[in-house]
């Protein structure tokens, strides 16, 4: 049978009032199109489906068959409708967010504190890979929005920056010589060297950085989380590259200090990536803009 969605409208008005009157007073619509809609429908079917009477429209056997499972089919249109208007409106969903730990743990966590706050139905879930694995992840329909190490350029995904961070080399007390010394590159080399694994892209950067001076990085230590480059420059292993941005809380404490560099790696930036073809739902769309907005300023 190939019948409008309409018609099927109109039948279950029909066959819940059980009159063609109240169906058309509840659609809006006139008796005569009831009617005829209820016709063009048993002309589908083959069959009919009333029995008119000065008491109203009483279904058929065929009728009540088919009224069972278009009540049901148009309860589900219903609910999906309505769940479309709560993901708008988020009042309902997911939101699946791929980044690094660094980011996870030192740039988002405010913001989703502060989107958990606002949207508390909205299920969140967060994946921790690499800027390469997080583009990975989006390709593959994995996570709906991704925040990785800019630069970065991929075909069919969207970058936006968010925020502008710098690679700098700390070190505790035991390198205080070094403190307030103008420091090349050559010279930084020849230091123990604590730096992130190489597979990552805040890693690579500063490489390539070092490399456009001729100087080629080889640290003693190499590490899978920012925060353990902090904790072993604490204790004295050697000078940490770390981001700034993310340091504040161990510079100063314990003697940490920032070397100076004669010229400092260029700043880069942490981004948030999604695909060209579906572009950010609402609830990424509104966890970008709280990102960006620095919304969630002092909630941590």
């Amino acid at each position: 049978m190939n019948v409008s969605l309409e018609l099927y409208r109109i039948f279950d008005a029909a066959a819940r009032t059980r009159s063609f009157s109240e169906a058309a007073r509840e659609l809006y619509i006139s008796q005569s199109a009831v009617s005829q809609a209820i016709r063009q429908l048993e002309n589908a079917a083959g069959t009919r489906l009333f029995i008119r009477s000065g008491r109203g429209a009483e279904l058929t056997a065929e009728g009540r068959l088919l009224s069972g499972y278009i009540s049901s089919a148009l309860a589900l249109i219903a609910q999906g409708e309505n769940r479309v208007l709560e993901v708008r409106e988020l009042s309902a969903g997911e939101l699946r967010i791929g980044a690094g730990d660094t980011a996870a743990r030192w740039f988002l966590l405010p913001a989703i504190q502060r989107f958990h706050e606002l949207y508390p139905n909205i299920v969140l879930k967060m994946t921790n890979r690499t800027s390469t694995e997080t583009l990975a992840l989006l390709r593959a329909g994995q996570i709906d929005v991704g925040f990785v190490n800019l630069p970065l350029e991929a075909e069919g995904i969207t970058f936006e920056s968010c925020m502008d961070i710098h690679d700098v080399f700390v070190a505790g007390d035991k390198f205080e010589r070094l403190k307030g010394r103008i420091i090349g590159p050559a010279e930084l080399a020849s230091y123990p060297l604590i730096m992130l694994e190489r597979r990552s892209n805040s890693r690579s950067y500063v490489d390539k950085y070092f490399m456009s001076r001729g100087v080629i990085l080889q640290p003693q230590l190499e590490l899978g989380a920012h925060h353990l480059l902090l904790d072993y420059a604490e204790i004295g292993l050697g000078i940490a590259c770390v981001i700034r941005e993310f340091s504040g809380h161990a510079l100063g404490r314990g003697g940490m200090f920032e070397l100076e560099q004669d010229e400092p790696v260029p700043g880069r930036a942490i981004g948030a990536c999604w695909l060209d073809q579906l572009g950010l739902s609402p609830a990424a769309q509104r966890f970008v803009e709280i990102v960006k907005s620095r919304e969630a300023a002092g909630v941590a």
